[in-house]
């Protein structure tokens, strides 16, 4: 039985507050105006260690925790468990460097709610925060959930089915999205423009496509750099 005493947003014009915990502080400035950048959130703290990040979420109760994993006293493994053998069922999600199997598993078994791998711009956090206000809403009237409310919250439309039509964001086709996802499929990796060259849409719309996706955890994306300017987001299938 959790004993936080928070619940989540009553309606669309409540802030998700955020505790951002990194033992860098250019990295924990950056990570606070991204948070700062996306409408709904709002930054309560910042904490450069574990202890620092237990008290913090004990005193500010924020609704998600932007985790590290590599910190000075503690691993963000171990605040999660701590965490949650102290009956905390904070959103937690993990920013890190760090990709081993076995830390991805603690922190899946841990309960958090993503997984987001160092380096990522600020596309690649934004969609990740959106996806949690969306299931905490979801669960923010006094009826019984829906379905839809439910799967929202525990991400149905993440293992592999075919999005339906009340499960794609506004503008978006389950048709199209599904030609989308067969060139995902049928390519290592490929960037929104290739993207788009294949299927016969947009450079635009093929992102948002390719973003939804990866909001869904359908596909994950990196950064490719090479010579000046904005590096390239290179998406690839996964789970299929």
């Amino acid at each position: 039985m959790s004993t936080r005493t928070h619940g989540p947003p009553s309606d669309t014009t409540h802030d998700v507050t955020v505790l951002v915990v990194d033992d860098d502080f250019m990295v924990a400035r950056i990570h606070t105006q991204f948070v700062e950048r996306t409408e709904g959130f709002t930054v309560v703290g910042v904490a450069s260690s574990g202890q620092a990040a237990l008290d913090e979420v004990a005193r500010l109760r924020p609704d998600l925790v932007l985790l590290d994993v590599h910190l000075p006293d503690m691993t963000g493994i171990e605040v999660l468990r701590r965490l949650r053998a102290g009956g905390d069922d904070v959103g937690v999600l993990v920013v890190t460097a760090a990709r081993e199997a076995d830390t991805v598993r603690a922190a899946a078994s841990g309960g958090a709610v993503h997984y987001l791998v160092k380096p990522f711009d600020y596309d690649d956090l934004r969609v990740r925060l959106e996806s949690f206000r969306a299931a905490l809403l979801a669960l923010a009237g006094s009826g019984a959930p829906a379905q839809d409310d439910i799967d929202a919250v525990f991400g149905a439309a993440a293992v592999g089915a075919s999005p339906g039509p009340g499960r794609l964001p506004k503008g978006l086709s389950p048709e199209t999205a599904e030609v989308v996802a067969e060139a995902l499929r049928d390519t290592d990796e490929l960037s929104a423009g290739e993207c788009a060259e294949r299927v016969g849409i947009s450079r635009v719309s093929a992102r948002r496509y390719l973003e939804h996706f990866v909001a869904r955890g359908r596909a994950e994306v990196r950064l490719q750099y090479g010579g000046a300017g904005r590096p390239e987001r290179r998406y690839r299938s996964v789970g299929s």
